[in-house]
């Protein structure tokens, strides 16, 4: 049994490993969630139009924080939504609340990127007309 001071201490390998669970987590992510597929689409949709118009240094960073926050707000939804699969397999009204909820985040960031976006790219599209 290791010691407590053991437990806590630097290893490369336990660095290693842990990575390996986060890619994973990434990989199941991607595998089991077609919404996920849906917002990857979507930021490739963006990229394209980011370089296709030519969007400046601070635009690429707003694209990108937006991006992040849609497919993060998504992991941890599915990620919720997985432990309540779990913790709860019977209907309960907390359940749907919780699950409610997480969904509600992601909406909330799918809108927030959908104003980024057309604060973005809605004046150059328009300006090519």
């Amino acid at each position: 049994m290791e010691t407590e001071r053991e437990m806590r201490a630097f290893s490369i390998v336990k660095r290693l490993k842990s990575f390996r669970y986060a890619i994973r987590g990434i990989y199941v992510f991607i595998k089991t969630q077609p919404n996920a597929w849906v917002h990857l689409v979507g930021a490739l949709i963006a990229i394209f139009l980011g370089i296709y118009l030519k969007i400046n240094e601070g635009e690429w960073l707003s694209l990108i924080i937006v991006t992040g926050l849609v497919l993060i707000t998504e992991a941890f939804n599915t990620a919720i939504e997985f432990d309540i699969d779990l913790t709860s397999p019977e209907y309960h009204p907390y359940a749907r609340d919780t699950k409610d909820v997480a969904a509600g985040a992601v909406l909330i960031s799918v809108i927030l990127a959908s104003i980024a976006g057309l604060i973005i790219f809605l004046p150059k599209i328009l300006a090519l007309f």
